[in-house]
């Protein structure tokens, strides 16, 4: 199942862990020893993260490490054609 960006970031623990990943890739311990929660329950944030593609998983030996992936949110924020600029946009070629 695939999530909304703004969905997945909307949560505060993901929101930390974005921020501890954007600094460098992590494995999924490193990434819950900074967290007071079960290991589990980050497992989940890191996942619901994964889904939306902001985060993307590289195997390196035997370790799963997890980096940033600006361009989905870069993707999300670009603004999207509107009606009106199509409209002047056909105007524009018929003069």
């Amino acid at each position: 199942m695939r999530r909304d960006v703004f969905q997945a970031i909307a949560d505060p623990t993901r929101r930390a862990i974005l921020g501890l990943v954007v600094v460098g890739a992590m494995t999924p311990n490193a990434i819950a020893a900074h967290f007071e929660s079960k290991r589990q329950t980050i497992s989940k944030h890191i996942q619901i993260l994964t889904e939306c593609e902001v985060l993307v998983q590289k195997k390196t030996g035997r370790e799963i490490y997890y980096h940033f992936n600006p361009e989905k949110i870069k993707a999300r924020l670009r603004p999207k054609p509107t009606y009106e600029i199509h409209c002047l946009s056909q105007l524009m070629d018929i003069l």
